[in-house]
């Protein structure tokens, strides 16, 4: 039985000289890895080889179990092709993309967060610069850990349960208590990150990312990194191209 759908691609590897398996995130299925024969053929049903990405309608047969889908038509529309002249905008793009493949479970659906990620590649393709497309991805990587069921404690200590205080000169944050954590209980936890008080306020109060500084949003994503990191046991491959300028 054939599925319609709605879909970007997330990843695509080379199959044969003519077809590809790709790695799609769908509205309404969520992930779907599938095999998209043909793909490279002049003349196929996707409209030429798919591409990281690319999104539009697709007709699939859902994979039976331990086995691919088959992807039998991909209606592309060039939306996001402007992400490939901003070298920036793209590193956003494709570690958010890179995220998404990690943490999004086979055929879970996760309709708001497809609207999520739509949005976010619309937004970061217009940014103006590399600092406007990395207070985006921020935004996105926070709304990817609400959506998993992991999002951060960043209102107060998720050790003592203690109001953030925006006075205090400085807070730490802590992929084990899964949030930030005050000057008080920070001895508790051997692989805290510490985190100045403008950083720390911005993650406790996510409207001020628009208005940070870029030293206070390079400090961010680097305890985002680092939470990603130990969340998936091992650094996210995009991470590199941001901590180098970090």
């Amino acid at each position: 039985m054939l599925t319609r759908d709605q879909a970007i691609c997330l990843r695509t590897v080379d199959y044969s000289e003519t077809s590809q398996v790709v790695t799609l995130f769908a509205k309404d299925s969520g992930k779907i890895a599938a095999i998209a024969k043909g793909a490279k053929r002049p003349k196929s049903p996707f409209e030429g080889a798919i591409e990281v990405f690319s999104f539009g309608d697709i007709v699939y047969a859902p994979a039976r179990t331990g086995n691919l889908a088959t992807l039998t038509e991909f209606e592309q529309r060039p939306v996001f092709m402007p992400l490939r002249t901003k070298p920036a905008a793209l590193n956003c793009a494709l570690f958010a993309a890179e995220l998404l493949d990690a943490f999004m479970q086979q055929d879970d659906t996760h309709s708001e967060l497809f609207d999520s990620f739509y949005r976010f590649l619309c937004d970061v393709q217009q940014s103006a610069d590399d600092f406007g497309a990395l207070g985006l991805l921020v935004l996105f990587q926070l709304t990817l850990l609400n959506e998993i069921g992991t999002r951060p404690v960043l209102a107060r200590c998720a050790n003592c349960n203690t109001a953030f205080d925006a006075h205090r000169p400085k807070a730490y944050f802590s992929s084990t208590a899964n949030g930030l954590i005050c000057c008080d209980c920070e001895q508790t936890f051997a692989d805290k990150i510490r985190l100045a008080k403008d950083a720390a306020r911005c993650l406790n109060e996510l409207k001020l990312i628009k208005t940070a500084s870029r030293p206070t949003m390079n400090e961010i994503e680097k305890v985002l990194i680092y939470h990603f990191t130990a969340l998936m046991h091992h650094p996210p491959k995009m991470a590199k191209h941001f901590l180098k300028g970090i």
